[in-house]
C-alpha cells in the first residue's frame, strides 16, 4: 500500500510517501519546507503569512515527495492530509489540496487528527509488535498538553491536560521573556545544555500543580515566575550564566511536572507503554528523563520516544495515522467521497 501524507497545520509545509506491507511502515520520502526564517522577526507564526507559504510551496513540496519515492501518482492508494487542528488559513491549503488531487488522481482520502499523527510517528521508529495496549501518551507541543489513554488502536481518552499554557507554547513565552528569540524551545533547551551546574544566581521556579489530585497541567505560573525574576533585576538579562541558569531550572521544572503527573497516570492505568509525542519529545532533556524515570517507577512499562526526525511536524506521521485509520475502516469505499465531504477544523477533537 502507498500511502501520500500531506501536513499544514502551522508553518511547515510537509509531504511525505510511504510503503506498508504487512503492518512494516517504510517511509520512502519526507519532505518538508519550514517558514521559521519568515516568521522568527514576528516572534511568532503569523497564520495568513503562513498560508502565502503553505500556497507557494505545497506543490513543488509534494512533486519532491513523489519523484524522491520514485512514484507516480497513479501508484497512490490513499491521500492523508491534516484536517485540524491547528490554524485554519494554513490547515486550508494542505485539505484543499488534497481534496483536489483526490479528485483528479481519483485516489481515497482521509482527514487526520494533527495530535493522532504524532502519536503514530512513535509507530515508524519503534516496530509495532513492541507496543503494548493499553497505551499511555504524554503528547507535548506548542498548541497541546496531554495525557492521553488509548485501550486500542484510534481510541482515545484524555485523562489529563493543561488548564492554561501548552507546554510548548510556555517554552516560547519564557524564549521571549529571555531575549531568545524564536522559535523558542530550541533557544531554552540549548542553554539548559550549556549550563555549567554552578548555582550562581539560585534560581528555583514552582512546579504547579506538581501535587495535585488531578492529572491536570499548569504552566503559566512557572512562565510568570520567570517574568517576575527578570524584571526584578533586568541587568541579569546581560549575563549568559543566569540565562543558562534560568533556562536549566525552567527545563527542570516542566519536565518535573509532566514526568511526575505521566508516573502517576501509569500507576493509575497500568499501560504497557508509555509513549512520547509532539514537538516537544524533540527535548533531549525530557526524552532521556522521561525514560529513566519509567524505569526506575514501573517495572512493566515500556516507553518508546520518536526519531528526531518524526518529532517535529512532518508528513510521514499523518500518512502512518492514515494506514491505521484505513486500516480499520470498515467503509472503504467511502472515502472516494471524501474529496468533497472532509471538513476543515481548527479545533478538531481527537
Amino acid at each position: 500500500m502507498i500511502i501520500l501524507g500531506l501536513e499544514t497545520s502551522c508553518d511547515e509545509t510537509a509531504a511525505s510517501v510511504v510503503s506498508v506491507e504487512n503492518d512494516k511502515i517504510t517511509i520512502l520520502s519526507n519532505i518538508v519546507s519550514s517558514q521559521i526564517a519568515l516568521h522568527a522577526k514576528w516572534g511568532g507564526v503569523v497564520p495568513n503569512l503562513a498560508a502565502r507559504e503553505h500556497l507557494k510551496n505545497i506543490l513543488p513540496v509534494i512533486n519532491e515527495a513523489i519523484e524522491k519515492a520514485k512514484k507516480k501518482p497513479v501508484d497512490l492508494d490513499l491521500i492523508a492530509v491534516t484536517n485540524g487542528p491547528g490554524l485554519i488559513p494554513a490547515l486550508l491549503i494542505g485539505t484543499t489540496t488534497a481534496k483536489t488531487l483526490s479528485y483528479l488522481w481519483r485516489v481515497p482520502l482521509l482527514g487526520i487528527h494533527h495530535i493522532e499523527g504524532h502519536i503514530c510517528a512513535n509507530f515508524i521508529s519503534n516496530k509495532i509488535n513492541r507496543l503494548k495496549f493499553p497505551i499511555l501518551a504524554l503528547v507535548v507541543s506548542g498548541g497541546h498538553t496531554q495525557l492521553v489513554l488509548m485501550r486500542k488502536h484510534l481510541h482515545y481518552e484524555i485523562i489529563g491536560e493543561t488548564v492554561d499554557d501548552a507546554v510548548g507554547e510556555a517554552f516560547d513565552k519564557v524564549a521571549r521573556i529571555l531575549n531568545l528569540g524564536y522559535p523558542g524551545g530550541p533557544a531554552v533547551a540549548k542553554l539548559a545544555d550549556s549550563y555549567t551546574g554552578e548555582k550562581k544566581f539560585q534560581i528555583t521556579l514552582p512546579r504547579p500543580m506538581l501535587k495535585s489530585a488531578n492529572l491536570n497541567f499548569s504552566f503559566s505560573g512557572i512562565k510568570t515566575a520567570v517574568l517576575y525574576a527578570t524584571k526584578k533585576n533586568p541587568k541579569n538579562l546581560k549575563d549568559r550564566k543566569y540565562i543558562s541558569e534560568m533556562c536549566q531550572e525552567f527545563q527542570m521544572a516542566v519536565s518535573d511536572v509532566l514526568i511526575a503527573k505521566t508516573i502517576r497516570a501509569a500507576k493509575k492505568y497500568s499501560p504497557g507503554t508509555i509513549l512520547l509525542a509532539g514537538g516537544v519529545s524533540a527535548n533531549k532533556y525530557l526524552r532521556e528523563k522521561l525514560k529513566s524515570s519509567v524505569k526506575e517507577n514501573l517495572e512493566n512499562t515500556t516507553c518508546l520516544v520518536p526519531e528526531l526526525t518524526y518529532s517535529m511536524d512532518n508528513a510521514a506521521m499523518i500518512a502512518t495515522a492514515g494506514y491505521y485509520r484505513w486500516k480499520n475502516l470498515k467503509d472503504k469505499k467511502s472515502l472516494e467521497k471524501n474529496w468533497k465531504n472532509m471538513e476543515t477544523s481548527a479545533s478538531l477533537k481527537i
